[in-house]
């Protein structure tokens, strides 16, 4: 390969090399919202596994996913296998929020609910307690390995650790009893998939939270590149009024002339002076002044960084903030849209329809399913007997009656070796065999010729039984009734 080739593919790399952002902390009321959400956030995340709640037939956890026993504890409702169709209702719910949010006010979700902002915001938290402010960082990491550098670069890496364990353990704890688990896990003796999932977690958690921090919401989150395909001219994302940053001259920092208001815009500068400070608390390294830019996670702290100056120098707030393109134009911001109300309606239907089927659904099912091979049994006495495979579920975490009986047979009798009253055991699932049984049946409708002969042939051979499954003592619930057919000879 010729020389010059060489060169050129070096001098214009294909990736560009990361430059390492060291984001300054900042006060204001997105900053307290932000801190407010990650409390909230953490003390859910972290305690709910340890908040007792008493079950008759199941560890007393409030919430409990219990893969073995397939079922999934919430507090006092009890999901099993056959309603993970709630499951599909919530992610289809969470989708259409994200669009109706993310269309009202941009991408506000990254900002303030995020794993991944949540939990870099902590490593961020670690890493300025340890290290000290954004000068101090920038110092540590150009010094030379010394003594300093070893303990504040371990002292962060090993709290990072910590978190990032503690994280993964968190985690693990929802598919098991905690207390039991903490203890079987440091004896030795939990499950293998509880050591790999938390240990899995502990790894991602550091890399994707310590390491790569800002790397995720840029170049992996797929969201930051669909994202403008939500916005549009009234959207509510955070902007930076140019007209009265740059006013005709563009922006100057304070200086002889130029330090009151009235004497930047005599001489046509704008409010901003350059300061800096919007960059410097940026998680993602973006200046904002640049306009909307699809690394923009909108956490609002170059809001505050701004807000802060313009307080420090008494000049009015909203340099920076969240505003629509109209509002910029001077156009007034319309946010009830048929998009929006579209989006609203769909999302509040969505919601009530879930709602609705939760609180809706029956303590107990029953399925009664027939016993194909034989189709039918006839007895010396010449009655005819079918059987059935009823499965009963018991979906309350306590205990209940269930009757079962039969109609819409004439003259059918019942056998179930006495379980036709059988007590359910918290969240049990039963299978019980019921005979239905039939005296001796005419041979032939003497009436019946032709057609019509094979017509009351083929309704001889198949009719039907209709199981009703109901709850007893004091359970209030529907009766369940399936019919099911019930086969004899056929008519010679």
């Amino acid at each position: 390969m010729p020389t010059g080739w060489a060169m050129s593919e070096d001098s214009n790399p294909l990736y560009q090399k990361r430059i390492q952002i060291y984001p300054r902390s900042v006060k204001g009321r997105f900053r307290n919202l932000k801190t407010g959400l990650l409390a909230l956030a953490y003390a859910v995340y972290f305690l709910l596994p340890w908040l007792r709640w008493e079950r008759p037939n199941a560890p007393d956890q409030a919430v409990l996913y219990d893969l073995p026993g397939r079922h999934f504890y919430i507090f006092n409702l009890t999901i099993q296998v056959q309603d993970l169709f709630w499951l599909a209702g919530m992610l289809m719910i969470a989708a259409i929020l994200l669009f109706f949010v993310t269309g009202l006010a941009g991408r506000v979700w990254c900002g303030y609910f995020c794993f991944q902002t949540l939990w870099t915001d902590l490593y961020m938290m670690i890493e300025h307690w340890v290290q000290g402010e954004r000068p101090a960082r920038m110092r540590l990491d150009k010094a030379p390995w010394n003594r300093e550098k070893l303990i504040k670069k371990g002292m962060t890496y090993g709290l990072w650790l910590l978190a990032a364990f503690w994280t993964g353990l968190s985690f693990t704890l929802y598919w098991a009893d905690a207390p039991t688990l903490v203890v079987d896990m440091l004896l030795g003796r939990a499950p293998h998939a509880a050591y790999f999932t938390t240990l899995f977690l502990t790894a991602t958690t550091f890399v994707m939270a310590g390491l790569a921090r800002e790397q995720v919401c840029t170049y992996m989150c797929p969201y930051a590149r669909f994202q403008s395909a939500m916005f549009d001219h009234d959207t509510l994302i955070i902007s930076y009024d140019e007209r009265r940053g740059e006013g005709t001259q563009s922006r100057t920092k304070l200086g002889k002339g130029l330090k009151t208001r009235d004497e930047r815009q005599t001489q046509g500068v704008g409010d901003c002076i350059d300061c800096g400070y919007c960059v410097q608390v940026c998680p993602v390294g973006i200046d904002i002044r640049n306009g909307l830019q699809y690394q923009c996670i909108s956490c609002a702290l170059c809001i505050d960084a701004c807000d802060t100056i313009m307080d420090n120098l008494q000049w009015p707030r909203g340099l920076i903030r969240y505003t629509s393109e109209k509002a910029l134009n001077g156009k007034k911001t319309q946010l009830l849209k048929p998009k929006t109300i579209g989006y609203g309606v769909i999302l509040t239907a969505a919601t009530a329809a879930l709602i609705w089927s939760v609180v809706t659904r029956a303590p107990y099912n029953g399925t009664v399913e027939q016993i194909r091979q034989p189709l039918y049994t006839q007895l010396s006495d010449g009655g005819i007997r079918n059987s059935y495979e009823i499965k009963l579920n018991n979906k309350l975490t306590a205990p209940m009656t269930v009757g079962i009986r039969i109609e819409d047979l004439p003259g059918a009798t019942l056998d179930m070796d006495g379980m036709e009253r059988v007590v359910l055991e918290p969240q049990e699932r039963l299978k019980l065999l019921a005979r239905v049984q039939i005296p001796p049946v005419d041979a032939k409708d003497p009436e019946s010729s032709g057609e019509h002969e094979k017509d009351e042939k083929d309704r001889n051979r198949r009719r039907t039984v209709t199981f009703i499954i109901e709850a007893l003592e004091g359970i209030t619930a529907k009766p369940i009734r399936q019919e099911v057919p019930f086969y004899v000879p056929d008519s010679d």
